[in-house]
């Protein structure tokens, strides 16, 4: 019998138990030390018609935010309602249902989100379209990069722009999973993940790192220095050096109790990150050991039925606010998910913490 029928026949047993144990919080995520369980009380504002606000951006007057939603548009926050601002997708005919992952290569998922300081376009990574970009009065977007080497933008998913070199640093997830399919990239352990560079002016793509595991949200510091890009399957910031002695090469920003999904960094320089859960006991194992999570996706479960065993079937939302050099300065947190849930990306701005969720249908606003 060869090691990977051995290793299937013991999983199942345990994920047989651990699914009985499940409903009994013996693998809910346990707390964050020195956590401040506080983000219930954001104040939410709802997205009507729409799933998935999962960054939120501002430009250059103040405006907004704007929001990505998963049927592929982009809205305006305009202090009152949601307008919409753009599109990545011309094709809109099946584009009705606000939350279809079937037709998401057709209608686009816009998921990071940032404006260009000098020129005021919007850029976006689309999971499927790739990197596009709109002008400042919307409309459809224009496709900037869908392949890098010959080989398609499998998982577009963040960026940060440097509005000084005119280049924005993106991330491709998988070359291996689509956006619909990230509990399996997760489940598997895929390390497919690569993060890159686009020069504005002469269109060229450079590869900075390949070999990652769920590349993730992208911020750049502030002296420029270096780029983080958060590794969710990893739990991990991984720090990517652009200047001194240690340019070109990584190491470890910062190690996290749940999977990081976008990273932004506010005016003093430090960063928020938001963790889609913390990890319990079977996220660990699912994420750490692909032969578990590959069994756990040999028993066809729904996808609801694998998101719960990710998350440790407890709705929350925690926020990390790192320094500079990685140390973890503030973890606010909605410990019953009360208010905020699944949370993607924190924009501090104004004294005021602005919170997207790939999942739900609002973002929240906390006042720090």
């Amino acid at each position: 019998m060869n090691l990977r029928l051995i290793l299937t026949a013991i999983a199942l047993p345990l994920v047989a138990v651990a699914t009985a144990f499940a409903t009994t919080g013996v693998f809910t995520p346990p707390p964050v030390q020195g956590s401040h369980d506080v983000l219930a009380g954001a104040e939410t504002v709802h997205v009507p018609g729409a799933v998935g606000p999962e960054s939120l951006a501002f430009d250059l007057s103040g405006g907004g935010p704007y929001t990505g939603v998963a049927d592929g548009r982009i809205l305006k926050w305009d202090g009152v309602d949601w307008v919409e601002f753009a599109v990545t997708s011309s094709e809109r005919e099946e584009c009705t249902n606000p939350f279809n992952p079937k037709t998401e290569h057709i209608c686009g998922r816009p998921l990071g989100l940032r404006f260009h300081n000098k020129t005021g376009d919007l850029y976006i990574a689309d999971a499927y379209l790739g990197l596009q970009v709109v002008g400042s009065t919307g409309g459809i977007a224009s496709q900037l990069v869908t392949e890098v080497e010959g080989q398609p933008l499998r998982f577009t998913n963040d960026m940060d722009i440097d509005d000084e070199k005119n280049v924005i640093y993106f991330t491709d997830s998988s070359t291996e999973f689509h956006r619909r399919e990230f509990i399996p990239s997760i489940f598997t352990v895929d390390k497919t993940g690569k993060l890159m560079k686009y020069d504005i002016s002469s269109k060229e793509v450079t590869v900075l790192l390949r070999g990652l595991a769920f590349a993730n949200g992208v911020a750049l510091s502030n002296d420029r220095s270096f780029l983080l890009v958060a590794e969710t399957t990893t739990l991990r910031i991984t720090r990517f050096w652009l200047q001194g002695p240690n340019a070109g090469k990584t190491d470890t920003f910062a190690e996290l109790p749940g999977f990081p999904d976008n990273i932004r960094r506010n005016s003093e320089g430090d960063f928020w990150v938001a963790l889609h859960s913390k990890t319990g006991l079977l996220a660990k194992w699912a994420s750490s050991y692909s032969w578990f999570g590959s069994t756990l996706l040999r028993l066809h479960l729904s996808f609801k039925q694998l998101h719960y065993f990710l998350v440790g079937g407890k709705p929350h939302a925690t926020a990390i606010k790192l320094s500079n050099d990685g140390k973890i300065l503030r973890v606010l947190e909605d410990v019953e998910g009360t208010t905020l849930r699944f949370i993607s990306e924190v924009e501090e701005r104004n004294g005021k913490l602005w919170i997207g969720s790939v999942i739900t249908s609002y973002i929240g606003i906390y006042t720090l």
